[in-house]
């Protein structure tokens, strides 16, 4: 993408920014990339392959040991919703990042194995995506594409859970979590896990277990998934990364279905908007105190 290399390559000569985080081709498909020289600037790709989720290079917790300096970061829609989370929950001060908003087109489930946008390789977060054009940007770069094939398969798989009982869903999840070595790759992927010291790595008093038994994995995926209702950005980067393949997503996905019933929000790229975990109404709904 011309106008995408062009606009990196201008801020790093004008010194606007110290590096600018985008993707790259790489031995195995599309990666993130650090581009520091503005000679660089032309290794800048974007398609439907760069699914990852680059506002997680924003993160204080994975900067303070390599300071980057001033970034500039390319931000699909579902990166905005994270990058205004941060910005929100006062991660990031918005004058300390230049996002270069891409249109979007959608992105493919598995950029290892997919190139092409079809009902079956779309990532299915992209169904229900509303900010195919970013707002939260200081340039918007490309034409908009096509809206993207729409892939069901996820909404139809929690329509399926919803219709079990409890106890057949309850099953389905200790099978599923069973599977978990808990490597901790979802919580390293993801931009809202800012913590400096996670719950999960706690031993004094340790609040989870740390072994990959049931115990603790249903602990900690729970817990996990509880600190992301209402915040969220649905980029599904932890169940892609998932090296047991465990369908994170849906819990995710149920989640924000659930936040979006009893307190009618979204997760959204403004950050003035306050989230449900951290704004107080008098109307809200108090049915689970007895």
């Amino acid at each position: 993408m011309k106008a995408l290399q062009e606009l990196a390559a201008k801020l790093l000569t004008e010194k606007t920014v110290q590096i600018v985080i985008g993707y790259e081709e790489g031995p195995r498909g599309v990666r993130p990339a650090f581009i520091t020289r503005a000679e660089d600037a032309d290794r800048l790709v974007f398609d439907s392959r760069c699914v990852q989720n680059l506002a997680s290079y924003l993160s204080p917790r994975r900067n303070h040991l390599v300071p980057l300096g001033k970034k500039a970061i390319v931000v699909k829609g579902c990166d905005s919703r994270a990058v205004a989370g941060l910005i929100r929950e006062t991660q990031v001060r918005r004058e300390d990042v230049v996002l270069i908003g891409v249109r979007c087109g959608g992105v493919v489930r598995d950029p290892a194995a997919d190139t092409t946008l079809t009902p079956d390789t779309v990532a299915a977060r992209c169904a229900e995506c509303d900010i195919r054009e970013p707002k939260l940007v200081d340039h918007l770069i490309g034409d908009l594409p096509p809206a993207p094939p729409v892939n069901r398969k996820r909404d139809e798989l929690i329509a399926a859970l919803d219709a079990m009982s409890a106890e057949e869903r309850w099953a389905f999840w200790q099978a599923e979590l069973a599977r978990c070595v808990r490597c901790h790759a979802c919580r390293e992927v993801c931009p809202m896990c800012f913590c400096e010291r996670c719950i999960a790595d706690k031993s004094q008093p340790q609040w989870i277990e740390s072994s990959a038994h049931r115990q603790g994995n249903l602990s900690w995926q729970f817990s996990r998934v509880l600190h992301q209702a209402g915040r969220c950005a649905d980029c599904s980067e932890c169940e892609r990364v998932c090296p047991a393949k465990i369908p994170l997503s849906l819990l995710m996905r149920k989640t924000s279905l659930i936040v979006r019933e009893l307190f009618n929000y979204r997760v959204t790229d403004d950050p003035s908007v306050p989230a449900p975990i951290g704004a107080y109404r008098l109307d809200d709904k108090q049915e689970f105190i007895l």
